[in-house]
């Protein structure tokens, strides 16, 4: 019968030629603790904990998968992110720490704003909206994308984290359909598409060939399109004292501050996430 010791052996034979070993391990550990139900510390305490058949079979469903480079998060159907443990599939970003980054900035800033309306533009999973939702529960929090599917898995994170997000389909580049508008909040939030086309030869074939291109790329001739946009509907939308956060691409900082500035947010700063990227921008009106 096979171990989980004689398993991490194999997951390294197999995946040697795609991942570094210490990604490898990660995997494994990952896809341990998965298939036991039990964490990864008891799973490096049992490595000669005999498989059963039907464990033995997810094992290796999850490594044919990582050897087609899927991400893990996809293979298992859930990701991490700000304490909780959101579904995600080829409709939705993976959760990234940059953006739980976003959100635990808004919640340390915006933490007065007990009865805060919320607005997170370009929702995905619905990882941010739904956080400030659990964080803020008597703000009213919405959330809008275009894409009818990554809705509906925002819809199933909600109802089973039991957060009160209110879910829209829109697409913010169709000025038509907001302006004139009269709704207005205190926070609107977006990590838009901003990868431009030359950024993909740094980017791997997990994320190239699993991860929706609609909400990753923008065309390099116009690559602060959803910044513009959502910064003209900030500037309609938002309260007198209202707040803007994004998410922004680093090598496009400065350019993407200039936008905000443009539509009269008298406070915008660039913050750096943990790594030292200029990843975050606040604009206060």
């Amino acid at each position: 019968m096979q171990t989980l010791h004689s398993l991490r052996t194999i997951f390294g034979q197999r995946l040697a030629e795609i991942y570094p070993a210490e990604e490898i391990d990660s995997l494994f550990y990952i896809a341990a603790a998965e298939t036991l139900s039990i964490s990864r510390l008891q799973v490096k305490m049992n490595l000669h904990h005999p498989v059963n058949d039907a464990q033995l079979a997810e094992f290796h469903r999850v490594l044919n998968a990582l050897r087609e480079q899927m991400p893990i998060q996809h293979i298992l159907g859930h990701a991490p992110f700000y304490g909780f443990v959101f579904e995600v599939n080829e409709h939705t970003l993976i959760p990234r720490p940059e953006t739980e980054e976003l959100v635990d900035l808004i919640t340390r800033q915006e933490k007065y704003r007990k009865r805060a309306q919320v607005l997170d533009i370009g929702t995905g999973s619905g990882c941010i909206a739904i956080s400030l939702a659990k964080k803020f529960p008597y703000a009213k929090v919405e959330a809008m994308d275009i894409s009818t599917e990554a809705l509906a898995v925002a819809q199933r994170n909600a109802e089973k984290l039991d957060a009160n997000v209110v879910f829209t389909h829109g697409d913010i580049l169709n000025r038509c359909k907001w302006e004139g508008e009269s709704k207005s909040y205190d926070v609107i939030v977006s990590n838009p598409p901003y990868i431009t086309p030359m950024e993909k030869l740094e980017m791997s074939n997990q994320v190239l060939d699993h991860e929706p291109h609609s909400a990753l790329f923008v065309e390099e001739s116009d690559p602060l399109i959803f910044y513009r946009e959502i910064a003209a509907f900030a500037a309609q939308h938002l309260a007198p004292d209202g707040v803007l956060y994004f998410e922004i691409n680093q090598y496009l900082a400065a350019e993407t501050k200039a936008i905000v500035e443009t539509r009269g947010f008298s406070q915008v700063k660039i913050l750096e996430d943990i790594n030292g990227a200029k990843r975050m921008l606040y604009c206060r009106r």
